[in-house]
């Protein structure tokens, strides 16, 4: 066996017993699935700048005292080094035995924010000045025993389709600022980013040759089929006032369409002589015309057909497949 193998041999094997004994400090490990649990192997405490600075700085204070037979300085040497002491291990309980108890994310288009909320909860004591930096997102929190907190951050939704959470750093500077106690998570979270709208274009081919977005009103015979959040454009008539004010937001009535209203049906052909990538953006912006008019739409795609049908679920499920397009 040459040389440079049984070096590569040593460097697994030393990789792999390093991972299994020390599982927070390598960075390239797999996901896990939650809740994820902190124990004390995955915690790590160094000192900061600021304690380095202080560190140093009770050596002097130590020697002075020893050479010049100082009892009183001797004193507050001791004293400043057990809080050096009870800094390191407070930084060290601030992370101990967290969980993240799941992760929630919004809908989200590719281009735009991404707002995640990671739920947290801590056992037995309540947890101060805890920091969380996801990608290039830092939020700092507290937690109270008991019931779990939701701690929300905000990512760049880079493209279309599955994006998978980067890693979770949590870390701690309590209560004196002297160390820092960290620990990475991987949590096994995904979140489908729907394709960008088209910013202008023609607009949604319907069928019968109707448009029904300038039919008369029928809402009064309508069937009532839900509420849905208030987004700007909306019509000010469909506002439920009394559900808004239960909910401390404004909320928008949801009617069934009646059968003789029109079916638009969206077609990929129908957006031919265009790249990929604009097709699906000019698809998605016809799905959400015919999602926020309220009317029944059909999309139909090269090797799958959504509909007829109308409403939340069905714009969601269009733009999914949006999305999974290759």
């Amino acid at each position: 066996m040459s040389l440079a193998r049984r070096l590569r041999g040593l460097t697994e094997t030393g990789r792999a017993r390093l991972l299994r004994r020390h599982p927070g400090l390598l960075r390239a490990r797999r996901v896990e699935s939650l809740p994820i649990h902190l124990g004390q192997r995955r915690i790590y405490v160094l000192p900061t700048g600021f304690g380095i600075g202080f560190g140093a700085m009770l050596l002097v204070m130590l020697l002075g005292a020893l050479n010049y037979n100082n009892n009183a300085a001797l004193l507050l040497t001791c004293l400043l080094g057990a809080t050096c002491a009870q800094s390191m291990y407070g930084a060290f309980r601030a992370l101990h035995s967290l969980r993240l108890e799941a992760v929630r994310a919004e809908h989200a288009e590719a281009g735009g924010a991404l707002q995640v909320a990671l739920h947290f909860s801590a056992s037995r004591r309540a947890r101060t000045a805890v920091c969380l930096r996801l990608g290039p997102t830092l939020a700092a929190f507290s937690l109270p025993t008991g019931a779990p907190t939701a701690v929300g951050m905000t990512l760049h939704a880079e493209r279309r389709g599955w994006q998978a959470l980067p890693a979770l750093k949590l870390e701690s500077t309590w209560p004196f600022g002297l160390f820092r106690a960290w620990s990475w998570l991987y949590p096994d979270a995904r979140v489908l980013i729907y394709p960008a709208r088209e910013a202008d274009g023609p607009a949604p081919p319907e069928s019968g040759g109707t448009d029904s977005r300038h039919a008369p009103s029928h809402e009064q015979d309508q069937d009532y089929a839900g509420l849905r959040d208030y987004q700007p454009g909306d019509p000010p008539r469909r506002i439920a006032w009394k559900a808004s004010a239960r909910n401390d937001q404004l909320l928008l009535r949801l009617h069934e369409p009646p059968p003789t209203q029109s079916t638009w049906r969206l077609r990929w052909h129908d957006a031919r002589g265009l790249p990929q990538e604009q097709r699906i953006m000019r698809l998605a912006r016809w799905v959400y015309a015919a999602w926020r008019s309220g009317a029944r739409w059909q999309l139909e795609l090269p090797q799958q057909t959504l509909g007829p049908d109308w409403g939340d679920a069905h714009y969601h499920a269009c733009m999914a497949a949006l999305a999974l397009l290759p």
